[in-house]
């Protein structure tokens, strides 16, 4: 793993370009399975987000914003690109390369040749971490401090986490032990202190680059592991929540036999009654780590606000997908697009330039993430994009819809047996799921039914809505394919 000393990064730094007045610092701040109904700002009065709320009010929540697919690398790999993972062959978790051809797509690359001095800290998770180094790309960053599942498993020295806790004097398997609460399930309990967390290691590393270690204009991609499972809060953040004034997840007794149905597409769990087991505990544990995440955040745009860049600087906070958390009696991840899944948080400020305290209903996807940095960069915008800027939304400019739909994709993409594939199409009211090579489906009604206990996939009055529907759903596809290789001849 490659890795510069700040002080070489300060000097390297000293060389690059000079940032235009109008040319803004960019932080792309991205958590790892984090469901858009999590910040207390935008309706869920369970969790408290004092940090994440405040950069709502001083921007726009797009509250209706889609990964375009429910699993890591995948998702990673679309929203760097602004491409559908299927077009640029990134498919599924556990891949042994990101293809070449496509690394000069990555945002980071692409800022780099236009000037930008590019710093990443945490996850990336392009191609599989799998008893190995995930392997370095050509992709821009100058900084580049890689960990991944918050674990030793790999050599300290190309283990940015493991160095940085070694460094500190801090032994990972006996601190955690030693403040395990105990007595509950291994999925959800308490972690590692917050002092000695991978987040705050992450938010250690940019702090130091944002004053100081890196050049101007400069773009940060932040990328903490958590919330992601297992849910290990540091224990004075798990230790404030009150499980039994959560909510518990989405579940009827219909969800039963609809899961019944979708037995054969792979997921991580089994469809089970979240009354049977300590739910509400799994989703105290799981905000804990929202919450935790929340004040790690603050502290970034605190030292944006105390080095006088915070006006100047576009902020990106979202996650690569959500959590099932329950609902429906699913947990984790896999070949599902339920709201929890698939909607995911998006919150863009940039003092300068945005309007603030703004709202946004459009349907919009992460794909959207790379043309708007380009836009508020004043940088073209190639061809190949999928994704649409989201700057005259954040103007307040836009006078029609963003996209009549938002859609997401599923191929293979877990080492679960079914290899199965999905596509989901959801326009302001509907939404549609195609299990390809499975004679089941799903369609919902949102207005009437925005929490998808009704799968009106086999109901004979929306056949037809269920065709419509499936025709766009093809053509999307169809639209998005990767033609393949350059033409250079008639025949």
């Amino acid at each position: 793993m490659h890795r510069r000393t700040f002080l070489q990064g300060a000097a390297a730094a000293s060389a690059a370009p000079q940032q235009a007045a109008s040319r803004p610092n960019i932080l792309l701040f991205c958590t790892d399975q984090q469901r858009y109904d999590t910040i207390g700002a935008l309706g869920n009065p369970h969790i408290r987000t004092p940090n994440l709320d405040r950069l709502a009010a001083n921007g726009t929540a797009f509250e209706n914003n889609y990964c375009q697919t429910p699993i890591c690398t995948p998702s990673r790999a679309s929203f760097l690109t602004g491409c559908y993972a299927s077009s640029i062959h990134v498919n599924r978790n556990g891949n042994s390369h990101f293809p070449e051809q496509f690394q000069s797509r990555l945002i980071s690359r692409i800022l780099k040749d236009a000037g930008y001095d590019c710093g990443m800290v945490g996850k990336f998770h392009l191609s599989s971490s799998f008893k190995r180094v995930e392997p370095r790309l050509d992709d821009g960053y100058r900084h580049f401090e890689w960990s991944h599942a918050p674990r030793m498993d790999w050599p300290v020295e190309q283990h940015g986490y493991g160095r940085w806790l070694r460094g500190k004097g801090v032994d990972f398997a006996a601190e955690y032990g030693r403040n395990r609460l105990g007595g509950r399930s291994k999925e959800f309990d308490a972690g590692i202190a917050a002092a000695h967390h991978e987040v705050s290691w992450c938010v250690d590393y940019a702090t130091r680059w944002i004053r100081g270690a890196i050049g101007k204009p400069w773009f940060i991609t932040v990328n903490t592991y958590a919330p992601h499972p297992p849910f290990h809060p540091p224990p004075e953040f798990l230790a404030r929540m009150s499980p039994e004034r959560i909510p518990m997840p989405l579940w009827r007794a219909s969800d039963a036999a609809n899961q019944a149905k979708l037995s054969r597409v792979d997921f991580q769990s089994k469809a089970k009654d979240p009354s049977t087991y300590e739910s509400r505990m799994m989703k105290a544990a799981y905000y804990a780590q929202v919450e935790f995440v929340d004040d790690a955040f603050g502290k970034v745009v605190k030292s944006l606000e105390e080095t006088g860049q915070l006006g100047n600087t576009l902020i990106l906070f979202t996650s690569d997908h959500g959590e099932t958390m329950g609902d429906h009696g699913l947990t984790h991840k896999g070949c599902r697009f339920n709201e929890g899944l698939a909607r995911v948080p998006l919150i863009v400020s940039w003092p300068a330039r945005f309007r603030r305290g703004a709202r946004s209903k459009a349907l919009t996807e992460l794909t959207d993430l790379v043309p708007t940095i380009l836009d508020a960069a004043g940088l073209r915008k190639p061809d190949y994009l999928h994704g649409r800027s989201l700057v005259p939304i954040l103007t307040g400019t836009d006078t029609g819809t963003h996209r009549q739909f938002a859609r997401s994709e599923y191929h293979d993409a877990l080492d679960l047996p079914g290899h199965s594939h999905a596509n989901m199409l959801r326009n302001e009211r509907y939404k549609l799921v195609h299990y390809h090579g499975n004679p089941v489906g799903e369609l919902y009604d949102l207005e009437r039914d925005p929490n998808e206990f009704g799968n009106l996939w086999e109901h004979p009055n929306h056949l037809a809505l269920r065709a419509e529907l499936s025709r766009q759903l093809f053509d999307a596809v169809m639209l998005t394919t990767d033609p393949g290789q350059p033409r250079i001849g008639p025949m």
